[in-house]
């Protein structure tokens, strides 16, 4: 009967539902094509103004039911707006609040309660000249689904009756054979009587079942003799498992030496791949060095070029009394400009190369000292502010007031630095919702510090080679690729730590630095 009651539910209510949502798209369109004859009907009114016509016009809308309500709206011509031109409403029905400020909210049928509401445009070769706003009632499609429901409910109820009827009469047939059958089976099990057969029934899946259950009895008794002659062949089998076992010793022994030669040949492949590696990684430094060394170099050289090539030109005009000063105005301002271009460029390529000397160079020179870790991150903060401006993320630092580390603080001042720098401009592509949360916990002599945004992420492209020096997704674009590396080496070198990208991490980017400290006070 449950089973039953569920199907027949599930079955009415797709049907009624699927039912109910054809009916409102019925409506739904018949209102639409009401609504289109309506604004044809409007043209000429509202090009000529002609308010009676048209109010005659919709008073025959009265003979149906599902329009409540009309409002034609002409366009002023003075402020291009939507305004009242004339409305219908039927007989014991309300008039409606204007909707001239719904017009693109209503151009698309909206259902509420017990109405729907749709604008259509009023246009006259290509010009719209107002709009249609109509409202029809929904009164008879809700009278249809409560009447469908009750039909439904009904019908589920005298249903669940007449199963109830044929399950009853089901089971005072089958009852009596299958106590049979049960009482049968505990004298076999309390008894081992597997001698015993089961007695036929006029109910042919019963009298199934019982000749399966004789069937299972025959093979258990068959099986039981079975059994005691397995038992003389297992003595047997006894006798020669010793020597099957020195046999699988022997063959266990030469396996493992040749497991053992194996992994010395993998050993040897091993240190052939790290070499491979090393090398791999080494070519692509180069390459990183190489790339972006020669392009402000190449620009520096490409602004002398052209400097020079200006001057030669000034020079000839000089000589031959031919100068004029704008001649010489322009040749100040290009030559202003491939200065600029020249010193910008000469800058970068020295940045580049303080920025690879800060990456080599140890930070094992600094002293030790006591420092209040978000005091060092409240003073980077305000010291970044401008940067940080731009893309404005909200920054929460889950950190104790009062925690105070012995540590470098030049180290720790550039991690953070360049950690809060890779989310602004790698991390963050818009200015909205952007979000960076720093935390520390103290365990022991170690403190682990955790550093999240909820930005785009690392590409999986370059997650295993994140902390390598010139790997970047900026490439190009002012991106370095020696950030991340400088990192891994002030983490690693100068603070004797560790740091790790968590890789599974996909809300965005999630480094873990862990500091060995001899002494942390909190």
């Amino acid at each position: 009967m449950l089973v039953t009651a569920l199907c027949l539910s599930l079955s009415i209510s797709i049907s009624t539902y699927l039912d109910v949502k054809e009916q409102k798209q019925l409506i739904i369109n018949k209102l639409d094509m009401i609504a289109d004859i309506i604004a044809f009907n409007a043209q000429i009114t509202l090009i000529f103004e002609d308010r009676k016509t048209e109010e005659k016009r919709l008073k025959s809308f009265s003979k149906v039911e599902l329009v409540k309500n009309i409002h034609i709206y002409d366009i002023d011509d003075v402020t291009k707006k939507p305004v009242f031109f004339t409305s219908y409403n039927a007989s014991k029905t309300p008039p409606v609040p204007l909707k001239v400020g719904s017009i693109e909210e209503l151009k698309q049928p909206r259902i509420t309660d017990n109405y729907i509401e749709l604008i259509k445009p009023v246009e006259y070769e290509g010009k719209i000249e107002g709009y249609v706003y109509i409202r029809g009632s929904l009164e008879r499609l809700n009278k249809y689904i409560n009447n469908k429901i009750l039909v439904d409910i009904l019908l589920t109820l005298f249903v669940l009756l007449l199963v109830l009827l044929v399950a009853r009469n089901i089971q005072r047939r089958i009852a009596t054979p299958i106590e049979d059958l049960s009482l049968l089976l505990q004298d076999v099990s309390k008894n081992h009587n597997y001698n015993t057969r089961a007695a036929s029934s006029h109910i042919e899946e019963l009298n199934t079942l019982s000749n399966n259950l004789n069937i299972m009895l025959s093979r258990t008794q068959n099986q039981i003799e079975r059994h005691e002659a397995d038992k003389q062949e297992i003595n047997q089998l006894n006798q020669s498992l010793e020597e099957k076992v020195n046999q699988r010793t022997i063959a266990l022994r030469e396996a493992n030496q040749e497991l053992l030669n194996t992994l010395e040949r993998m050993h040897q492949y091993q240190n052939q791949i790290v070499e491979s590696e090393k090398m791999a990684s080494l070519g692509q430094m180069v390459a990183g060095v190489a790339h972006e060394v020669n392009t402000p170099i190449g620009l520096g050289v490409t602004g002398s070029t052209l400097l020079r090539d200006k001057l030669a030109d000034i020079q000839a005009a000089f000589e031959q009394k031919t100068l004029t000063s704008k001649q010489l105005e322009r040749f100040i301002n290009d030559g202003v400009e491939n200065l600029d271009l020249i010193y910008r460029n000469l800058n970068r390529a020295a940045d580049l190369i303080s920025n690879f000397k800060r990456v080599a160079v140890s930070q094992d020179t600094e002293i030790s000292a006591e420092v209040n870790v978000k005091s060092l991150l409240s003073n980077i903060l305000m010291a970044m502010n401008a940067e940080i401006s731009i893309k404005s993320p909200d920054i929460e630092l889950s950190l104790p007031e009062n925690l105070t580390i012995s540590s470098k603080t030049g180290p720790l001042q550039q991690i953070f630095e360049q950690l809060i720098s890779n989310s602004l401009i790698h991390g963050f592509e818009s200015e909205n919702d952007n979000q960076i949360k720093i935390g520390a916990e103290s365990s022991g002599n170690n403190l682990e510090i955790t550093y999240i945004d909820n930005g785009c992420g690392v590409p999986t492209s370059i997650k295993k080679r994140i902390f390598d020096p010139f790997v970047t997704t900026k490439r190009g674009e002012g991106g370095s690729g020696l950030g991340m590396h400088l990192v891994y080496n002030l983490v690693t070198q100068a603070l004797d730590g560790s740091i790790t990208l968590d890789e599974d991490y996909s809300d965005g980017t999630r480094f873990i630095i862990s500091l060995p400290l001899g002494e942390l006070t909190s």
